[in-house]
């Protein structure tokens, strides 16, 4: 068998190359053949609504009202969040909104403060 690496998403040993490109297809993850060198050395970069990037301990705004899964609550438009954690997943940011308590947020409805 040739010796191309598994897919980083679900660890698949099906990989095939396409042009400059390797596709697992089981999960079809796509990414460039210089990135899978890097990626096991860099971090994973975040970035908020306008493209700047985001570390742990930032600050944050929210920038749309987000209910809030499993009950009432609404995280309004404007809510300050502070010492954010950046983590893997879909739900890139975990912090603590005062009143709500913990919560997973997507980077794409906050803003850098």
């Amino acid at each position: 068998m040739s010796s191309l690496p598994n897919c980083p998403k679900c660890s698949s040993e099906y990989t095939y190359e396409d042009g400059e490109q390797y596709i697992c297809p089981e999960c079809a993850h796509e990414w460039s053949k210089n990135a899978s060198a890097d990626s096991a050395e860099g971090e994973r970069i975040v970035k908020d609504s306008n493209g700047n990037i985001l570390s742990d301990g930032d600050t944050i705004t929210v920038i749309k009202d987000l209910k809030v899964k499993g009950s009432s609550l609404v995280v309004k438009v404007g809510t300050k969040v502070k010492n954010i954690r950046i983590v893997d997943g879909d739900h890139d940011i975990d912090c603590k909104i005062d009143g709500i308590g913990a919560m997973k947020l997507k980077s794409e409805f906050v803003k850098k403060v």
